[in-house]
């Protein structure tokens, strides 16, 4: 019941946090300075203000974890890293004073308890969300390859290059692909080989037919191998693991179902069919004696 109640409540207020008022300003910004290194995936100790505070409380490993989730979920303008660290202690300390609040007005031993659990599930409440949202993405981006495989096959095969292939699948895309495939053009045009550009297409995924990919076109590129030829491949091999992965899902339903129908649908469907003929029955015995 307090996880009902302290969860909506978190992320309320983890929504209020996250408001951008300057994104786009943060965006230009960016794009200015040239793309982030994968060494400053880390956040550094130079910050100032509260996002400083937040970055100087939080072990290194556990900010770049949450640097990586933030790079799984497209890196939202709205919640960059320093202001998530930042807003994970408040709502920490929110939960701590809603649970204290609780506890002073009968202070049993399930409150204590809550005491206690209550500021460590708000502390976490973002990471969930982040994790959430990061996973509905790449299962996005999974699903949209065999898609963009396809229309990058044709435009190459139509004469054009493979970056302005991509280009032209990323200006006519609007899932997280296309996003993806823009932000790895804007690597490239700022400097960034393409070798890297790509590797860091695939460190921000965790579609593994995305990474394959991403390999295979290192690898093409490395030893000259015509990219048509590559493209024709991981189309014809994504779309074998999408309807392979639509026939299992297939085969699994009758076990998902099973149990809902068993303790849901059977009990009902039994009532209704069995229900009149237990009353007469019963009404009858009663009748006899």
């Amino acid at each position: 019941m307090i996880g009902l109640i302290i969860v909506p409540i978190s992320a309320m207020v983890w929504s209020f946090i996250s408001i951008d008022r300057n994104g786009l300003a943060a965006v230009r910004s960016n794009l200015g300075r040239g793309f982030r290194s994968a060494e400053e995936g880390a956040p550094t100790a130079e910050s100032r203000g509260p996002a400083g505070l937040g970055v100087r409380l939080t072990p290194t490993g556990y900010a770049g974890w949450l640097d990586k989730l933030l790079a799984k979920t497209g890196r939202p303008a709205g919640m960059p890293l320093e202001r998530l660290l930042i807003a994970k202690p408040i709502l920490a300390l929110a939960g701590a004073f809603f649970s204290i609040l609780l506890a002073a007005k009968s202070p049993t031993g399930v409150l204590l308890l809550i005491t206690i659990l209550l500021p460590v599930l708000a502390y976490f409440v973002p990471d969930i969300l982040i994790h959430g949202r990061g996973a509905e993405r790449q299962k996005a981006i999974a699903m949209e390859l065999p898609n963009t495989l396809d229309q990058m096959l044709i435009s190459v095969e139509a004469g054009l290059g493979f970056e302005s292939a991509m280009a032209r699948v990323a200006q006519n895309g609007k899932g997280p692909l296309a996003a993806e495939l823009v932000r790895t053009l804007q690597d490239m045009q700022v400097g960034r080989s393409r070798k890297d550009a790509y590797l860091a297409l695939a460190q921000r995924s965790d579609a593994r037919d995305l990474r394959n990919f991403v390999r295979s076109v290192v690898q093409a590129d490395s030893y000259g191998i015509a990219l048509a030829g590559v493209l024709r491949t991981q189309a014809q091999q994504m779309r074998v693991k999408r309807r392979q992965r639509a026939e299992e899902k297939a085969m699994k339903l009758p076990i998902v179902v099973l149990f809902p129908l068993m303790f849901c649908i059977l009990p009902a469907l039994f009532i209704v069919i069995m229900g009149p003929a237990v009353i007469n029955i019963m009404n009858n015995l009663m009748g006899a004696m």
